[in-house]
């Protein structure tokens, strides 16, 4: 059993009232702000917060994979309850915005809510380096994510800069429409302690070898080899990998979209332990973003860390437990498996709650609006069997689950406010 702060348990937090004064994107603005029209990250009295187009204090309330799921056991409900697209947006946006959400995160259909009667608050997840690794060969599937040889992304290598550069050109298309949050550039790489070592074990011709070899040695002399590195060398070549992707993404993204958040590659696994991977990464970010597993409670160490060494506000964008009751195995994922819907709700309720104590944290996406379907043969590894979403595979909702996300949803300016020393 882990201890669960809810919003009962807490009457402090159960007495106040729902947040007022929204304006059309879902920020407050009972505290306006500059209004520049795009979405930006300020700290106010040493919290951190978005400041949305209309110059509104934001917190990113959102749910990842927000699409339909056309497999074979969702799609027949999919026709039978929307038939078309724009139904499903309509009446999913809506869904959303009555539990209190105003966004949608990684993996969503963005365009499809634009015409939507309430729209939301929506994200891009690209693919620089998996899609240019794709071109280049050498990577393979991993659950949730792209591998590649040794945990070496191809950072050094000379072509990767061109083909950012022609990739960033699909930006362009949304760098004006005020409802996009910002870019991912990536999901979940591998930014590894063990980064020098694996790379100087690559083929002798590849450009990451190379590279590697090349620091080692113009730091410990031209004999230097594998044996030779040091934790601390470790620590700074890892720091360089880091530095050269945000480098070379950042100014592809800014270039073809000025005007857009850049949120990261979604920070995951023993990543998230190093400093140094926040550090580097600091000059090219606007916001951290982490995949978070493991904590039943967020951890107010991690969170400060994270918003220190980067100097960046921090957005939570996986997490979620798997209900028991949904008659799914929950054999794949990484989330917390609990017995009931209620608990999964409860489980929301500890985690937002912790995140918004933190003055780091400007928001989150749960993972992620429908279940898994088992019979789906084109799932990723990570998504076979898990009760992860907000709807069953019959678009069907979790009501206890809703209710629970609910009542932190609408309370979560409040609640933000009350734990810094205010109130709306």
């Amino acid at each position: 059993m882990y201890a669960t702060r809810t919003v009962a348990q807490s009457p402090e937090l159960a007495a106040l009232s729902p947040d007022s004064n929204l304006d059309q994107f879902g920020g407050w603005i009972g505290r306006p702000l500059p209004a520049t029209g795009y979405f930006y990250a300020t700290n106010l009295d040493g919290r951190w917060w978005l400041i949305d187009p209309a110059g509104g204090l934001f917190l990113h309330k959102g749910i990842a994979a927000v699409t339909p799921l056309h497999s074979p056991g969702a799609e027949p409900s999919f026709q039978s309850k929307f038939g078309t697209e724009p139904v499903w947006a309509a009446q999913t946006a809506a869904l959303l915005r009555e539990n209190g959400f105003n966004g949608a995160g990684a993996w969503s259909s963005p365009t499809a809510f634009h015409a939507a009667p309430e729209t939301l608050v929506y994200t891009r997840l690209w693919n620089f380096m998996s899609a240019y690794g794709k071109k280049r060969g050498g990577t393979f599937q991993q659950p949730g994510h792209t591998g590649y040889p040794g945990d070496c992304i191809f950072v050094f290598d000379p072509e990767f800069a061109v083909f950012c550069e022609q990739y960033a050109k699909q930006l362009a298309a949304e760098k004006d429409d005020p409802w996009l949050l910002g870019h991912f550039s990536d999901n979940e790489l591998p930014f590894r302690r063990g980064a020098l070592t694996n790379y100087l074990a690559l083929p002798e011709a590849d450009p990451g070898r190379q590279a590697a070899l090349s620091w080692l040695r113009a730091r410990h002399g031209k004999e230097a080899g594998r044996r030779d590195v040091t934790d601390e060398d470790a620590r700074d070549f890892l720091a360089v990998v880091v530095d050269r992707y945000f480098r070379i993404v950042s100014q592809a993204i800014h270039k073809y979209d000025p005007h857009h958040l850049f949120l990261g590659s979604r920070f995951h696994g023993a990543d998230v332990n190093c400093p140094e991977v926040f550090r580097a990464a600091a000059p090219y970010l606007d916001v951290v973003s982490v995949n978070y597993y493991y904590a039943w409670t967020p951890k107010p160490a991690d969170l400060e860390m994270w918003a220190r060494e980067s100097g960046r506000p921090v957005l939570i964008t996986e997490w979620y437990a798997k209900g028991v009751d949904s008659g799914l195995s929950n054999r794949s994922g990484a989330g917390w498996v609990v017995k009931t819907q209620r608990d999964r709700g409860l489980f929301y309720q500890n985690f937002t709650l912790g995140l918004l104590a933190s003055k780091a944290c400007v928001g989150w996406h749960w993972l992620q609006y429908v279940d898994n379907d088992p019979n789906d043969p084109k799932a990723d590894p990570s998504n076979r069997d898990a009760n992860k979403g907000i709807v069953n595979i019959h678009y069907e909702p979790y009501t206890p689950l809703l209710d629970a996300m609910r009542q932190v949803n609408e309370r979560a300016y409040a609640i933000a406010l009350h734990d810094q020393g205010g109130a709306p």
